[in-house]
């Protein structure tokens, strides 16, 4: 019988459950040397020391290339396709943008938290290019995330992702 333990992300006891969870960032962009690539470096390494006790085993990160295409419309759906590609069909995934729904802190460790305990195997975190993310994308989303109203350039809706994680 599974041991009852400590859920510190519900303040409760619950029953442990021996379910593992990856999570795979897919970003467009890549980050340059400098502060924000640091920040989320030191994000990513504490994740993978606390998370363990959340069921997140592992984080994977594929940065994708921002499309050359000539039109806003024509690039955000290059980078979906791209973005689909690096999660593959079977990954859950969330997405970040501004026509989200705000959740703070606790409603999101929470949503990281019910994954892992329902035996999602990996969980897919996406963040678009300079142009956001096609409709198409959002669509299949499931859950879209805001930060805010607020555009923010996507190296720091990375860290954000990052430190929430």
């Amino acid at each position: 019988a599974p041991d009852a333990i400590r859920g510190e992300r519900r303040n409760t006891y619950q029953t442990a459950k021996c379910f593992e969870m990856k999570l795979l960032v897919a970003c467009v962009g890549k980050l340059k040397r400098g502060p924000e690539l640091e920040l989320v470096q030191r994000y990513e390494k504490r994740l993978a020391g606390s998370g363990k006790a959340q069921g997140i085993t592992g984080i994977r990160t594929t940065e994708l290339p921002e499309s050359r295409a000539g039109d806003a419309a024509t690039r955000k759906l290059q980078e979906a396709d791209a973005i689909r590609a690096a999660l593959g069909d079977a990954t859950p995934f969330l997405t970040f943008d501004e026509r989200g729904k705000p959740l703070d802190s606790r409603e999101f460790a929470k949503l990281i938290g019910d994954a892992a305990d329902n035996g999602t195997a990996q969980l897919g975190l996406v963040i678009g290019g300079p142009d956001g993310l096609d409709v198409s994308l959002r669509q299949d989303a499931d859950r879209i995330i805001s930060f805010g109203g607020l555009t923010m350039p996507h190296q720091i809706a990375r860290a954000r992702v990052m430190e929430q994680a």
